[in-house]
C-alpha cells in the first residue's frame, strides 16, 4: 500500500514528458516479464500485474494532464 501512496506522490511532480518516457520503458519491461515468464515460470509472477497497474496508473495521470490544460 505504502508504495502505491509514494508512487501517486511522485506522479504530481512529474512533467508530461517524464511520463510518456516512464510509459515507454515500463512496456517495455512489461513485455520482457512476458516473454520471460513465456519461456520460464517467473520467480513472482505478480510483478506483470503490478506493472500493468503501474502502467495504467501513468496513463491515466497523463490524461488528467493533458485534461488539465
Amino acid at each position: 500500500m505504502a508504495k502505491k501512496i509514494d508512487f501517486n506522490k511522485s506522479l504530481k511532480e512529474m512533467t508530461e514528458t517524464e511520463i510518456k518516457a516512464r510509459i515507454e520503458e515500463d512496456t517495455l519491461r512489461l513485455k520482457k516479464l512476458e516473454f520471460a515468464h513465456a519461456i520460464s515460470p517467473l520467480e513472482n509472477p505478480m510483478s506483470i500485474r503490478e506493472l500493468r497497474k503501474d502502467i495504467a496508473r501513468l496513463k491515466t495521470a497523463l490524461h488528467t494532464k493533458a485534461t488539465a490544460k
